[in-house]
């Protein structure tokens, strides 16, 4: 059977006590995010040699700087330049034995409103109707045509250099997918913006970051997300899993634990596992635990995300 591995964050100077966490939860797999005096062949060697001699898979790196860059996803000066920098770190990442790494299109980031709370926790919230009222980010209104133009112009630029690479990119949904915010279109909203993103690039060298909080956010309008698992792991679209629950889709909703959120999430984990998904699941976020516990809240996930795996296994290999 192929089985998920569980993946966690940790800082870009994981530190011994850092690693040793990871081993001590069980999880095989970490990610990071460098900035941008790390993104560099020396540091990412030395990172992944790092993470390996702790006995962990360094999976996959991100840059916030190139990953999620306003000049290249809305044409502005100094795109080709943001471009030939994120070329550069692809190299690099190759280089340094990293195959995977992410992106997101969204030029103004993650939007949220005022904090939630779940079980007294602390915890993100969206509600549209307030993000509507906002004002522009970028002094105008851009056109869906203009984004995906601009998609399909870094598409012809990245996707020779991660092809000789051997350096695959997971695409991360729009966190909120609605259908614009502060005047920037969301591109990558539905199972629909997906399918065009892979047509746009006509390479397996683009893949997706499969956010199950941003699929059950989306709800109806992003579509069937037990349907979607088993589409897109067939099509080895799906390179990492950000594995979350929230308490309702839009207009308005609240990031809460995995048990107790609107969506079963064994359901979730099921599918992933009856599709056939090999890659990394990873805790995306959660609700804070109180100061001085904030440590208790990736144990807690991760240990839900360890039994809901084994009742999976448990299952299919009773069948």
């Amino acid at each position: 059977m192929t089985r998920p591995k569980l993946s966690m964050s940790i800082s870009p100077e994981a530190n011994r006590d850092e690693l040793l966490f990871a081993r001590q939860l069980g999880v095989p797999c970490v990610y990071t995010w460098v900035r941008e005096e790390q993104r560099n062949y020396e540091y990412l060697a030395r990172l992944r040699e790092q993470v390996e001699d702790a006995g962990l898979t360094l999976y996959n790196v991100g840059s916030f700087d190139v990953g999620k860059s306003d000049q290249i996803h809305l044409a502005l000066p100094g795109r080709d330049a943001r471009i030939a920098q994120f070329q550069a770190f692809v190299r690099d990442l190759g280089r340094a034995g990293i195959h995977v790494t992410t992106f997101t299109w969204e030029p103004t980031g993650v939007w949220s409103s005022e904090p939630g709370e779940i079980r007294g926790a602390r915890a993100r919230r969206v509600d549209l109707d307030e993000m509507r009222a906002r004002p522009y980010t970028h002094d105008r209104a851009y056109g869906e045509g203009e984004l995906w133009d601009n998609f399909a112009y870094f598409m012809e630029r990245i996707v020779p250099v991660a092809q000789d690479a051997g350096v695959r990119l997971a695409l991360h949904p729009n966190d909120p997918p609605t259908d614009s915010l502060g005047g920037i279109p969301c591109l990558i909203r539905s199972w629909a913006g997906y399918e065009r993103a892979f047509e746009i690039a006509q390479s397996a060298a683009l893949g997706m970051e499969f956010c199950c909080g941003c699929w059950l956010e989306g709800g109806e309008a992003f579509g069937d997300i037990l349907a979607a698992i088993r589409h897109f792991v067939a099509e080895d679209r799906v390179l990492l899993v950000h594995f979350r629950n929230v308490s309702a889709p839009l207009p308005q909703f609240t990031e809460t634990f995995l048990d107790n959120g609107y969506a079963d999430m064994y359901e979730v984990m099921r599918a992933f596992y009856e599709a056939g998904y090999g890659n990394t699941v990873t805790l995306d976020h959660t609700p804070r635990f109180s100061a001085g516990y904030e440590a208790a809240g990736t144990a807690y996930a991760i240990g839900y995300m360890r039994a809901l795996m084994e009742r999976a296994e448990d299952e299919l290999s009773t069948r």
